[in-house]
């Protein structure tokens, strides 16, 4: 793969991203595909947190109705928020850009040492 199609593999599940970082590994450094892998890890990292604790606020509140179901869609919408910055995840890296995603993307700039 050339670097442009790694970083934006990268973004296409966890699965999409262990591929670019293997295939990665032996190639040449590149800034892009290093910034993809290191925003798409972080992207990643944070959709974990998100369910971890959307499962939790789910658990603890149980079927309480209106309430639980209000609660739901709030989450579900969070949901949709990962995946629209999936979305521009790879249209950045499409477009050879290296810019942080937005809201999170600023955290996980500088982090995530072990990816070369």
């Amino acid at each position: 793969m050339d670097n442009k199609t790694t970083a934006l593999v990268s973004y296409i599940t966890i699965i999409g991203w262990l591929i670019s970082f293997f295939s990665y590994k032996g190639q040449e450094k590149d800034s892009l595909v290093s910034y993809h892998l290191r925003q798409s890890f972080g992207l990643f990292v944070a959709y974990v947190v998100y369910w971890f604790l959307a499962s939790i606020i789910m658990m603890a509140i149980g079927h309480i109705g209106f309430l639980a179901r209000l609660i739901d869609t709030i989450l579900y919408l969070g949901y949709l928020a990962f995946f629209v910055l999936m979305i521009i995840g790879i249209l950045n890296a499409s477009k050879g850009e290296e810019k942080p995603l937005p809201i999170i993307g600023q955290i996980f700039e500088g982090n995530f040492n072990f990816i070369p």
